[in-house]
């Protein structure tokens, strides 16, 4: 049993949002009590004592969209790449890496997506993979990476033709043996979606194989509408707008979950919501790929439930929560819109997304919610309490300033060092995962 108090306490529970010094009760997996350390600690005199030494307490971040097969570009530089638009930034970059990605070069994209995860307080991933030069066995090589560090994550393969009937067919085949093994373990911390690239780089019949494939077993993680691409490609092949098409091939429902939906018109927002269909906003990705600025706020308006993720652009949600606002009043020309909004889509939406897969409440402290917790280096030196929180968090906190995390229960990280693994030794593995991956690219 755990005790992490003696902090100030962020619950984003409605019924007792904040305790100015207070803390947690943890028993096995789950919160037991929260409130004031004193009476706290002579209540669990035997508990595991976590100092929080004043600083903050609160639930774990939640990333509902990112690409671990992405995690070994960092500093790449690729011969001759010199993109213009979003498709050449697929081919040149992001499909040349994962054409090129072993079961190895996965684990170790796994190993450091985690890592950095667990580093910057987020316990929670629903990952998007390829990796197309060995497809077969990828997802469940993520899976023991996830349960080794005692992460949470929803995984799925992007399947795609860009390289393919045989490789689609794998990539088809990976998702289906995979979401398979979920239910048949039922492990609560392991779950599977049905993942699908961008809609121009898959056909209908492909859509029918994966439809077949999953035979309603789980919900769909596609990106849509990402860039024109895929608008043109619909219009042009398929006589359809984009979420038409999903719509005839019976994707959309409400465990589905659709990635980036910049281009869309209101009649399209109009499906996505009388579907009761799930949307996610990445948008340090979306500026960095020039593709343009998700209609968030007219998403959000008609009712959709729009959560936060990173693309694997960054690994810490509140930077991606700060772009977010200010992304979106840039856009607007208006400098006061989308507060309630980009923060409801971090610690209201993405936990109701994953209560969609995962069955213990997550991104809340209250009894009975999964002990995924974290403590955050933040000294204030202005106001802080219940009244204005998201001002803290959006223009003082940053992911790094996390030093204690949990997972179901289980101590992953404690003041900056890392308990469930050997980071040093990781790294030094991970490095030459990388040079290899890295010198196959170029050659």
């Amino acid at each position: 049993m755990y005790l992490i108090a003696n902090g100030k306490v962020i619950t984003r529970d409605p019924a007792m949002p904040y305790i100015e010094n207070g803390g947690v009760a943890v028993k096995g997996t789950e919160i037991i009590e929260l409130g004031e350390t004193a009476a706290l600690k002579a209540k669990y005199p035997d508990a595991e004592f976590v100092d929080a030494k004043g600083m903050v307490i609160m639930p774990a971040f939640i990333n509902i969209h990112s690409h671990i097969y992405s995690a070994l570009a960092r500093g790449l530089s690729i011969k001759g790449h010199n993109p213009t638009n979003f498709y050449e930034i697929l081919d040149g970059m992001w499909w040349a890496i994962d054409r090129r990605l072993t079961l190895e070069g996965t684990k170790y994209s796994a190993y450091t997506t985690f890592i950095d995860s667990i580093k910057t307080g987020c316990t929670t991933l629903f990952d998007h993979h390829a990796s197309y030069a060995e497809i077969p066995g990828s997802l469940f090589e993520i899976e023991k990476v996830a349960k080794e560090l005692g992460v949470r994550a929803c995984l799925c393969y992007e399947v795609s033709d860009r390289d393919g009937e045989e490789k689609c067919n794998q990539a088809i085949k990976e998702n289906g043996d995979f979401i398979r093994h979920c239910a048949k373990e039922n492990d609560p911390m392991i779950k599977a979606m049905f993942g699908g690239h961008a809609l121009f780089t898959i056909s209908d019949k492909t859509f029918e194989k994966m439809v077949k494939e999953n035979n309603g077993m789980t919900g769909f993680h596609i990106h849509v509408s990402e860039g024109l691409n895929d608008v043109y490609d619909s219009a042009l092949n398929y006589g359809t707008r984009s979420v038409n098409r999903l719509l005839n091939h019976g994707i959309l429902g409400p465990k589905t979950m659709l990635g980036h939906c910049i281009h869309l018109n209101a009649a399209e927002m109009d499906i996505i919501k009388e579907t009761g269909t799930m949307v996610c906003n990445n948008p340090e990705s979306n500026m960095g790929n020039a593709v343009g600025c998700a209609p968030v706020l007219q998403m959000i308006q008609k009712g959709i439930t729009v959560g936060l993720g990173t693309d694997s652009y960054t690994f810490d949600m509140l930077e991606s929560l700060k772009v977010a606002l200010i992304i979106q009043r840039h856009n607007a020309c208006m400098p006061n819109v989308a507060w309630c909004e980009v923060t409801d889509m971090l610690f209201k939406n993405n936990p109701k997304i994953c209560a969609q897969y995962f069955d213990q409440p997550l991104g809340v402290l209250k009894p009975g919610a999964a002990a995924d917790v974290i403590v955050m280096d933040y000294k204030t030196f202005t106001p802080f309490g219940a009244d204005n929180i998201d001002g803290h968090m959006i223009f003082g906190m940053t992911g790094r300033q996390c030093e204690t995390t949990m997972c179901n229960g289980k101590l992953l990280m404690k003041d900056r060092k890392l308990l469930c693994c050997d980071e040093e030794e990781i790294n030094a593995k991970t490095m030459e995962a990388a040079k290899d991956l890295w010198g196959r690219i170029n050659a």
